[in-house]
């Protein structure tokens, strides 16, 4: 089977209405942006793109990219800037802290850019801005999607001890797509990440999601579902891939709602506590309103 995307060989194709997404450049939102750029900070809502930024902001969640915006690895999917990142900045918790009460968050979510060229991957960092969140915002929760950290154990120990709300790591798309998608990275080391973070706690929701549109078949999508429940993982999303800017893949097909629906059904039946799946879905959309309804 082939496993090669060869952009040249894919035809623009015109987007289709229902993964469209009007701006809201409401005054709510320009203040968000005023309050991350007093504090220095990266979103994975704008640098990866996001079509739901405007919503999400507007309904109390945002996604923070932790350790700047320049990351250790090559995914062709993403759009954030790869290189040779700068030295991590100890002070970010304390901003992050201050920019959720300025924003008045009820729900944030915590992602990074890789950090492979660091001791530990960074995963103190993500341990520090959770706990320091919960002493500074009372009653928030706090949701992380974490990079693989080489699959190391001592890592995911690391962040669970800071006892996030849900710890999500994506494996993004199927095994056989993986060298073309995500250079750098390995499905088998992501389904572990998520085994180990069940065995270490038990108790904390794990999550995971994936990009559709690069040329997977529906039987592999449902293969990795298969996967992802077997090592214990609670909660699914699917989502349409949308390129990003030109130097990234482009998209193999447009997906019908009607698909992400069947595929949902599919999620459902295979017994994950929640799954949302639709054309604008992303791993943070709608993340607080889902934990709220489990509680």
């Amino acid at each position: 089977m082939n496993t090669k995307i060869d952009n040249e060989a894919i035809p623009i194709q015109r987007l289709p209405e229902w993964v469209r997404r009007t701006v809201l450049n409401t005054e709510e939102n320009r203040e968000v942006r005023v309050i991350l750029k007093e504090q220095g900070l990266n979103t994975i809502c704008e640098s990866g793109r996001c079509p739901n930024k405007g919503e999400c902001w507007s309904k109390g969640t945002a996604t923070f990219m932790l350790m700047g915006s320049i990351c250790t690895r090559t995914c062709r999917f993403c759009a954030v800037n790869k290189g040779k990142p700068e030295p991590l900045d100890e002070t970010e918790p304390v901003r992050i802290v201050e920019a959720a009460r300025k924003m008045g968050l009820r729900h944030i979510v915590l992602t990074s850019v890789n950090r492979d060229e660091l001791p530990d991957q960074g995963s103190a960092h993500f341990a520090t801005t959770v706990r320091m969140l919960y002493e500074g915002i009372p009653g928030i929760a706090v949701e992380i999607l974490t990079p693989d950290f080489q699959g190391r154990r001592d890592c995911i120990e690391t962040v669970l001890a800071a006892k996030p709300t849900v710890y999500n790591h994506n494996v993004e798309t199927v095994p056989r797509l993986y060298k073309q998608v995500r250079p750098g990275s390995k499905y088998d080391r992501s389904l572990a990440v998520l085994r180990m973070a069940k065995e270490i706690d038990a108790s904390i929701h794990t999550k995971s999601g994936m990009m559709l549109g690069l040329g997977e078949t529906r039987d592999e999508v449902i293969e990795v579902m298969k996967d992802l429940r077997a090592v214990g993982c609670d909660f699914l999303t699917l989502g349409q891939y949308l390129r990003p800017t030109r130097n990234n893949l482009a998209v193999q097909r447009y997906l019908t709602p009607e698909e992400f629906d069947e595929l949902g059904k599919v999620g459902w039946e295979l017994g994950f506590k929640m799954v949302n799946s639709g054309p604008l879905v992303r791993s943070s959309y709608h993340a607080g309103e889902l934990a709220e309804q489990l509680g």
